[in-house]
C-alpha cells in the first residue's frame, strides 16, 4: 500500500492549495415554466478536507472555466488541481494553457491566470484515485436526495441549499468529539476557513493603537498555528493509520500482455493488449500504464489491468 500523497500531508499551507475537482448531478430546477438541469462543481481541499461548491449550468468548457474562476476568486489560486479526464476538465486545462501561451505580457498573464497552477489528470476508468473527493460528493448527494425528491427547486433555492450543504460538511468533526465541556472542541474544516466550527467569534472592542493591533495580529497567528498543530497531532495519525500489505506483487512492465477490465462489456469481450509504457509513483510502484490494443492506445490504472501468464516477445 502506497504512502499518502504529499497533498494530503501539506501542513501549514493555505486551505485549497491542493484541490480535487469533480462534478455531480444533474439536478432538475424550475425556471419559469421550464424544467432545466444544473450541475454542481465540488472542489475539495485535500489537506484539511474542506469543500467548496459552485453551481454549473452546462457541461461545456466555458461553464467549467467560469465556475473555476469563481472558486479561485473566493478561495485563492490552488497550486495543484486534481481531476478525472472529463472532457470539460481537459478542455479547461487546454484552454488555460492556450491563454498562457497567447498572452506575452508577464503582468497580464499573472493577473489573468496563475502560471504556477498544475493540473493533474487521473487515468481513465480509475475513480478510486479520486476517492478523496468522490466520498464527499456522495455526502452532498445524500443531502440533496433528502429534499430534492419532494419537489423541483428553483435556481435561487438550489444555490442557497448547496451553500448550506457546504457549510454543514465543513462543520463536520475531523477528530475525536470530546464528551466533557472542558476539552477543546473537535477540529473541523471550518476552523481553518472561519476560525471556528460555526464561524462565530466573540466580539471585542479594540483600540486602533499600533500596540493593540500588533497584539491582535499575533493572537490570530497563534490561534492559526494551534489549529495546525492539532491537525498534526490528532488528524494526521488517523489518516495514516492502515494495515500494511507485506505481500510483494511483481509490477506491470513494458511488454506484458494484459486484459483491460471494462465493466461495461461482457467478461469474455474484454480487450487484450500489450503494455507500451508505464508511470511509476514515488514509492517505485507502477500506478498506471499505456496499453496498445487492436482498436487503439489507452491509458488505464493498473487496477484495471489483468496480466496474462504468457511469455513476452523474445523470451
Amino acid at each position: 500500500m502506497a504512502d499518502l500523497p504529499p497533498a494530503r500531508l501539506a501542513a501549514f499551507s493555505r486551505p485549497f492549495t491542493h484541490v480535487g475537482i469533480d462534478y455531480f448531478g444533474p439536478i432538475k430546477v424550475s425556471v419559469g415554466r421550464r424544467i432545466e438541469k444544473r450541475w454542481g462543481m465540488l472542489a475539495t481541499c485535500l489537506t484539511v478536507r474542506a469543500i467548496h461548491i459552485e453551481t454549473v449550468h452546462t457541461l461545456s468548457t466555458a461553464s467549467c472555466i467560469m465556475a473555476l474562476r469563481s472558486f479561485i476568486a473566493r478561495r485563492g489560486t490552488p497550486r495543484v488541481i486534481y481531476s478525472d479526464r472529463g472532457t470539460n476538465f481537459v478542455g479547461t486545462s487546454r484552454e488555460l494553457c492556450d491563454v498562457e501561451s497567447a498572452i506575452n505580457e508577464p503582468e497580464i498573464m499573472k493577473e489573468f491566470v496563475s502560471t504556477e497552477t498544475e493540473w493533474v489528470f487521473n487515468p481513465p476508468a480509475a475513480p478510486h484515485m479520486g476517492g478523496s473527493w468522490e466520498r464527499l460528493i456522495r455526502t452532498v448527494k445524500n443531502n440533496l436526495m433528502s429534499i430534492n425528491s419532494s419537489r423541483t427547486l428553483r435556481d435561487e433555492e438550489l444555490r442557497n441549499f448547496l451553500v448550506e450543504i457546504e457549510n454543514t460538511i465543513n462543520s463536520r468533526p475531523l477528530t475525536h468529539v470530546p464528551i466533557d465541556n472542558d476539552s477543546d472542541p473537535a477540529l473541523t474544516p471550518n476552523h481553518f476557513l472561519l476560525g471556528s466550527s460555526n464561524g462565530t467569534k466573540p466580539l471585542t472592542l479594540l483600540n486602533d493603537t499600533g500596540v493593540v493591533l500588533k497584539q491582535a495580529y499575533a493572537t490570530s497567528q497563534v490561534l492559526a498555528n494551534q489549529y495546525w498543530k492539532r491537525w498534526l497531532a490528532e488528524y494526521l495519525p488517523e489518516i495514516t493509520r492502515r494495515t500494511k500489505w507485506y505481500t510483494y506483487t511483481k509490477p506491470i512492465s513494458i511488454g506484458d500482455v494484459v486484459i483491460i477490465v471494462d465493466p461495461q462489456l461482457p467478461r469474455n469481450c474484454w480487450p487484450k493488449g500489450k503494455i507500451i509504457g508505464v508511470k511509476t509513483a514515488r514509492d517505485g510502484q507502477v500506478r498506471s500504464a499505456t496499453v496498445r490494443t487492436a482498436h487503439g492506445i489507452y491509458e488505464r490504472a493498473t487496477t484495471k489491468l489483468a496480466v496474462l501468464d504468457v511469455r513476452r516477445d523474445g523470451e
